[in-house]
């Protein structure tokens, strides 16, 4: 069987019977319904922080896998309905880098290769590499500096021209040839 609607418009009621009843839900996806505790607006804070400690009841090891994963994601259901101080962000960021190193060592993972670690995400909401996946270790895999303000329609221009200068790819390919040519008659 499917849920066959997203998590973060499920009721109260709705989320208990998934999570107790996941394995009938080909579906089913856990780090979907992590992030809907923060995107949901059918329940209040104190039914979030409810259903987030149900569901790591039968979700622990994914939840604390979660770190590595999605720590952004982590952060935001970990913290849900508690205010943090600079020194309390610090220290939830030390304790994650440390439990991150922990789960790599335990499951012998020796990259970092996959969920947000192979995108780019600098924190810039308007940087144009956002979500772009990347190679580890390269430059704009670990940058933090990005340009905040380069206009997407200019990204989609420049697609379009590249498709059409691919599809044109032999006539740009002929003219250059004639031109070298005629340059080399031409001496």
């Amino acid at each position: 069987m499917k849920i066959g609607r997203p998590f973060n418009t499920l009721t109260f009621e709705e989320y208990k019977f998934f999570i107790e009843n996941q394995e009938n839900y080909s579906d089913f996806n856990t780090l979907g319904l992590y992030r809907s505790l923060t995107e949901n607006i059918n329940l209040d804070l104190n039914q979030k922080i409810f259903i987030r400690d149900y569901a790591n009841r039968f979700f622990d090891k994914t939840f604390e896998f979660l770190q590595l994963k999605d720590p952004w994601t982590y952060i935001k259901v970990k913290t849900l309905g508690t205010e943090l101080t600079i020194g309390d962000k610090r220290e939830l960021w030390r304790n994650i880098v440390l439990n991150q190193e922990r789960i790599l060592r335990d499951k012998k993972i020796r990259h970092k290769n996959f969920g947000e670690y192979s995108k780019h995400n600098c924190g810039y909401e308007t940087c144009p590499m956002n979500g772009l996946m990347v190679k580890q270790g390269s430059y704009f895999a670990e940058s933090e500096m990005c340009v905040g303000h380069v206009n997407k329609n200019m990204r989609k221009l420049k697609s379009d021209r590249r498709k059409i200068d691919r599809k044109n790819e032999g006539q740009i390919i002929n003219k250059e040839l004639q031109l070298s040519y005629n340059r080399l008659s031409d001496q």
